[in-house]
């Protein structure tokens, strides 16, 4: 649960022609980790229906889809999947609320400084860590997203890292964002007689060195984490720059306030 290594397999999930490979022998939709039934609470808390929203990795995922029949009218969809793309923009040309590119998450230099409201990201961020050169290319890619945010916006990543293996990617201070963690059971996980009674609406804490606190337990172990970075519009330098230099976290919920910390 700590390491990336034992989560990835023998395939490279950063490069582009194994997403087209596989695309092209799965073509039906299929959304990673969890549906947007499960995550709509946290994406209506967080992120406001009129958001030019940006969702890196798209794929063939309905998260999107299900976004506009919850009321949200703009969404940009990009995949490194030339593939995938061709086959989301045939399928929802009539949707005029979503727009779809070909593009590698790691270089969105089409899109201009503080483009989008909010970016969603449902397990791209963990394809990377298990693809070549990991922690560079987590860096690029978080530096895109921070760049691309407007101040203000919102970074929603829903992953398997919990915050020993995310927590430093997450708190460069050339990103400068505040972050509150939720986590929340795979889907079909059945909460054990005598377990905590704790919401998994409410968010959970983070220790000063970014990881779970040493008596909190997770009612499921396998659990997915749920980031919500806000940019704070104080960067302190260039994009990139601290590929391998990890500051401290930039936010502790502490226990005892947990039930209060719901609205920024």
């Amino acid at each position: 649960m700590y390491s990336d290594v034992s989560s990835c397999n023998t395939y490279n999930y950063g490069d582009a022609l194994y997403w087209d490979a596989r695309y092209v022998q799965e073509a039906e939709s299929f959304d990673w980790y969890q549906r947007y039934s499960s995550l709509r609470p946290f994406v209506r808390r967080h992120i406001p229906a009129s958001s030019r929203v940006l969702m890196v990795g798209c794929g063939n995922a309905l998260m999107s889809e299900d976004m506009v029949d919850d009321g949200y009218e703009n969404i940009m969809n990009v995949d490194i999947s030339s593939v995938a793309i061709d086959l989301m923009r045939r399928k929802y040309e009539q949707m005029p609320q979503l727009n779809y590119m070909e593009m590698d998450v790691r270089d969105m230099s089409f899109f201009p400084d503080e483009s989008f409201d909010a970016v969603i990201d449902k397990g791209t961020l963990d394809s990377l860590m298990c693809g070549s050169d990991a922690p560079i290319s987590a860096a690029r890619m978080l530096g895109e997203v921070s760049r691309l945010l407007k101040p203000g916006g919102i970074y929603m990543l829903i992953t398997y890292g919990d915050p020993k293996v995310r927590m430093p990617h997450l708190t460069r201070s050339n990103y400068s964002w505040k972050i509150v963690l939720y986590a929340i059971p795979r889907p079909g996980f059945k909460k054990p007689a005598g377990s905590s009674s704790i919401s998994h609406l409410e968010p959970v804490p983070i220790t000063e060195t970014g990881s779970l606190p040493a008596d909190f337990v997770l009612d499921d172990p396998d659990s997915h984490f749920i980031y919500v970075c806000k940019k704070t519009g104080e960067t302190t330098g260039p994009i990139g720059e601290e590929l391998l230099e990890f500051p401290q976290v930039l936010v502790m919920v502490k226990w005892h306030q947990i039930s209060n910390v719901e609205h920024w």
